[in-house]
């Protein structure tokens, strides 16, 4: 993101282009938001044409690999050469951001509402925090300790609506979503110095070829080549997972930061759990009640309270 940076002074501060500027990125940060939230609702559809987790894992990166590969080569070509240490750490996000975190959380959504799946994702910046103080012995202040309180009783909201009147594997389900969410808070702790030395685009494009990798392989391990022949309609929505709610939201995001900054770019990435509720309602004939609209309204508000204090 520092390559991108001298887009925020091109123009003073209040200027007409400066304006224009900060609404095309404010728009690029809710569009990558929206986009990537849209996922779940994908997977959900996958799964009605009888296709499981590993499948839907595999072709999703599978599909998306040519893309993140070319820009990891251009990237590759015109930087220096990464250290030893810094392959090893390159691989180690590959493994615990995108690739665990994405099968645990493609597991999970056999179970539970996208909608729910969305909320339980959306704690991840909470679950940085708490990791910080537990693991960096950061201090963290009264406003952040009510901003997780309002954000996690709104998910248990949600969640304990849904056990009553949802799948009896819904504990299964939050339990494996609640892990992904755990696993990518762990790759944004860890990738906060690498990113500085290696740059956003650069690592991201890293990260996801290793991802990649590591999805197919296991893929490739557990079952034959041959099951990856697949119905017309699965390789469309495959593409579709890969290219709109994978390759686009990563760079869209990307670009959105680097023309309004991350503390806004994040606030505007909650229009995302918003969506997938009307998304999930549209596509997949998923309920939209009042305990669901009042749960992701405390979650909003907390990570909004959360958002400022941190800005």
């Amino acid at each position: 993101m520092r390559s991108a940076s001298f887009l925020l002074n091109t123009a003073p501060p209040h200027s007409p282009h400066s304006r224009r500027l900060f609404l095309a990125g404010l728009l690029l940060a809710m569009l990558g938001s929206v986009l990537f939230s849209a996922k779940g609702v994908v997977v959900k559809l996958h799964y009605r044409l009888h296709v499981d987790a590993m499948t839907v894992l595999a072709l999703r990166m599978l599909l998306s690999l040519p893309f993140f590969a070319l820009v990891a080569w251009l990237q590759m070509r015109r930087s220096a050469s990464l250290s030893t240490a810094d392959r090893g750490r390159i691989v180690l996000l590959g493994v615990v951001g995108y690739y665990l975190s994405s099968y645990l959380d493609f597991l999970g959504l056999q179970y539970i509402s996208a909608g729910l799946e969305r909320l339980i994702l959306f704690l991840t910046p909470s679950f940085v925090l708490l990791m910080s103080v537990f693991w960096l012995k950061r201090r963290v202040g009264r406003t952040e300790w009510l901003a997780l309180a309002i954000c996690y009783g709104g998910t248990v909201l949600v969640f304990v609506h849904d056990a009553q009147s949802g799948s009896a594997n819904i504990w299964l389900g939050g339990a494996f979503v609640l892990g992904s969410a755990v696993f990518y808070a762990l790759y944004l702790l860890l990738s906060g110095e690498l990113v500085r030395r290696v740059g956003s685009l650069r690592l991201v494009s890293y990260v996801m070829c290793v991802s990649s990798v590591m999805s197919v392989g296991q893929f490739l391990l557990l079952r034959p080549a041959t099951a990856l022949l697949q119905s017309a309609e699965v390789y469309r929505l495959s593409l579709l997972n890969a290219v709109f709610c994978t390759v686009l939201p990563v760079f869209v995001t990307m670009m959105g930061i680097a023309r309004v900054g991350a503390p806004v770019a994040s606030l505007a990435g909650m229009i995302g759990p918003v969506s997938v509720l009307f998304l999930a309602a549209w596509l997949l004939g998923e309920p939209i009640t009042a305990i669901q609209l009042a749960g992701t309204a405390l979650v909003l508000s907390g990570m909004g309270l959360l958002s400022t204090k941190k800005q």
